[in-house]
C-alpha cells in the first residue's frame, strides 16, 4: 500500500517527497491504461485512462491514487467502495454515475459532464474541486463541502439541502433553480455566481457573500423594491367628488 508523502516535487521522471527528515523518490508512473486493467487490480497508481468506454461499468473495492481520466465516458457506471485520492477527471462524460460508499480525497473534475450525479452517497467529508463542469440536477444533500470550489459550473436545479458550505466558492457558476435549505453558509462566496437565491429564514446565512443580483432577488422576496432595478410604484390618484 502506498504512503502519502508531504512536500512532494517532481524531478525529471521521478516523483520525490519527504516524511519528516527522509526523502524518497520513485519512478513517475503515467502508463496508458484501459478498462480491463482498471477492473483487474485492487490498487492503481499513476495510470492515465484516455477515451475509455466505461458506460454501465461496475467498478468495486479499489483504491486509485494519482490517476487521470481524460475524455471517454463512464455514463451510468457504478463506482462502489472506491477510494479516489489525488485523481483528476478531464473532459469526461460521467452522467448519472453512482458512487456508493466511495471516498473522494483531493479529486478534481475539469470540464466534465456530471448530470444527475448523487454525490450524497459518497463517504463523509469529500475533498472536491469542480471547474467548468455541467452539474445540472446533481445532488449534494447532507454533505460537508467546506472549501469546495465550484468554478464556472452549471448547477441549475442542483440539490444542496442540509449541506455544509462554509468557505465554499461558487465563482462564475449558475445556480438557477438550485435548492438551498438548512445550509451552513458562513464564508461561502456567491458574489460572482448567477441565479442565486438564498432564503435567510431557511439557512444559516450569517457572513455569506452574495452579489448585487442575489441581494436584489432577496429584497424582492420581501416585497421590497430596489432603486435602479425596479420601477417606481405607480401612484393612484383619487377621483374627486363631483
Amino acid at each position: 500500500m502506498h504512503r502519502r508523502l508531504s512536500g512532494a516535487i517532481r524531478a525529471g521522471d521521478l516523483f520525490c517527497g519527504g516524511d519528516d527528515d527522509e526523502t524518497h523518490c520513485y519512478p513517475q508512473q503515467m502508463a496508458d491504461a484501459d478498462l480491463a486493467s482498471l477492473l483487474s487490480r485492487e490498487f492503481v497508481e499513476g495510470d492515465v485512462f484516455t477515451d475509455v468506454d466505461g458506460k454501465d461499468a461496475v467498478v468495486a473495492n479499489k483504491e486509485l491514487y494519482r490517476c487521470t481520466f481524460r475524455g471517454g465516458s463512464f455514463e451510468r457506471a457504478r463506482f462502489e467502495r472506491i477510494v479516489f485520492e489525488a485523481c483528476v477527471f478531464e473532459d469526461c462524460d460521467l452522467t448519472r454515475i453512482s458512487l456508493p460508499h466511495s471516498a473522494l480525497r483531493g479529486v478534481r473534475f475539469v470540464r466534465c459532464k456530471l448530470l444527475g450525479v448523487h454525490f450524497s452517497a459518497v463517504s463523509d467529508h469529500p475533498e472536491l474541486h469542480f471547474e467548468g463542469c455541467d452539474l445540472r440536477y446533481a445532488v449534494f444533500d447532507g454533505l460537508s463541502l467546506r472549501t469546495t470550489r465550484f468554478h464556472d459550473c452549471g448547477l441549475q436545479e442542483a440539490g444542496l439541502n442540509d449541506a455544509d458550505l462554509v468557505d465554499t466558492d461558487f465563482h462564475g457558476s449558475d445556480l438557477s433553480g438550485a435548492v438551498l435549505a438548512r445550509c451552513e453558509l458562513a464564508g461561502a462566496d456567491f458574489s460572482r455566481a448567477h441565479g442565486v437565491f438564498i432564503d435567510p429564514a431557511k439557512n444559516r446565512a450569517k457572513d455569506v457573500l452574495v452579489g448585487v443580483e442575489a441581494a436584489v432577488q432577496l429584497a424582492r422576496s420581501f416585497g421590497i423594491r430596489v432603486d435602479g432595478y425596479d420601477e417606481p410604484r405607480a401612484v393612484v390618484k383619487k377621483k374627486g367628488r363631483r
